[in-house]
């Protein structure tokens, strides 16, 4: 019975150093030997300093890469991670930001006659906040660190807007009230979302060699803040936070969130679930768009 001889590199061994080993479940006649491919001789030695679990460190740089994705919440070249099994964790907290956003944009666009935002407080503790932090982490486990670090932020953000908000639980507002005056707290909450403004506008910035639909998201998101930042800085004559500033951060938040619920069904939709592809059209200047170009004048060429 013929068995099958594999090649294998182990640790710091210099290349000539080989560790063999005999399958002996193998039926397959003649010999078969190969020898372990530089690549996977990378991967193996980077993940084995970490347990090969998901958060080992492993090179992206060959030609296993792939264009940026709009539902991978990944505006540049990246690596997929199917091999790991692990699901795409950017539709969710996607979804999580979509919904939240989306209820605090019709408040402060006083949609029906509702102001008062005590109802965002429940959602942002409960899905903008715990549900997109966990997904912000689960983005940090498959290698994103784009999608790790803008998830878990804006997370964040939710679960400080309702610890801000919760009325007669932390009591920010009013001790703002008591020691000041109300201009101080909104003053103070319009350097809130003015330090927000200036983070979106970081990742606005990573995503202009992205998808459009993923721009967008980030373009809208990114004036909704700095309106409502507007807003509270620089008040009516009532001294009031401006109310036509405001509904524009309310109409801009709302494309923001229909935006993040696009980009999150692009990551959804695939061939076991949907007849059809959601479009994120990739920017002409991003590779994506220079490959599908490129294709285009050898198709015209032929």
């Amino acid at each position: 019975m013929a068995t099958t001889t594999n090649t294998v590199h182990t640790g710091n061994h210099a290349p000539g150093a080989e560790k063999m080993y005999q399958d002996p479940n193998n039926t397959t006649n003649g010999d078969i030997s190969r020898q372990m491919t530089h690549e996977e001789h990378s991967t193996a030695v980077a993940a084995s300093k970490f347990g090969y679990g998901p958060l080992a460190h492993v090179n992206t740089s060959g030609s296993g890469r792939l264009a940026a994705f709009g539902g991978e919440f990944q505006p540049g070249l990246y690596k997929g991670v199917k091999d790991r099994k692990f699901a795409n964790p950017a539709p969710l907290g996607l979804s999580a930001f979509a919904l939240t956003t989306f209820v605090l944009s019709l408040i402060n666009m006083s949609t029906r006659g509702v102001a008062e935002a005590n109802l965002v407080v429940g959602i942002a503790f409960g899905y903008g906040g715990l549900v997109q932090l966990l997904a912000g982490m689960w983005e940090m486990a498959v290698g994103n660190t784009f999608g790790a670090t803008a998830l878990s932020s804006y997370g964040g953000f939710w679960i400080a807007f309702a610890i801000i908000l919760t009325p007669g639980g932390f009591a920010i507002e009013e001790a703002y009230k008591s020691e000041q005056s109300v201009e101080a707290f909104y003053d103070a909450f319009g350097f809130f979302l003015m330090g927000w403004f200036i983070f979106t506008t970081i990742l606005l910035i990573c995503t202009l060699r992205s998808t459009i639909a993923f721009f967008i998201l980030f373009f809208t998101l990114d004036l909704a803040f700095l309106m409502l930042g507007i807003g509270y800085l620089q008040r009516n004559a009532e001294n009031k936070p401006n109310p036509p500033v405001i509904k524009a951060g309310g109409f801009f938040g709302l494309l923001a969130a229909f935006a993040a619920w696009y980009n999150a069904i692009a990551g959804i939709a695939d061939d076991s679930n949907s007849f059809f592809v959601i479009p994120v059209a990739h920017f002409p200047w991003s590779v994506k768009g220079q490959e599908m170009r490129q294709q285009k004048n050898e198709r015209a060429t032929v």
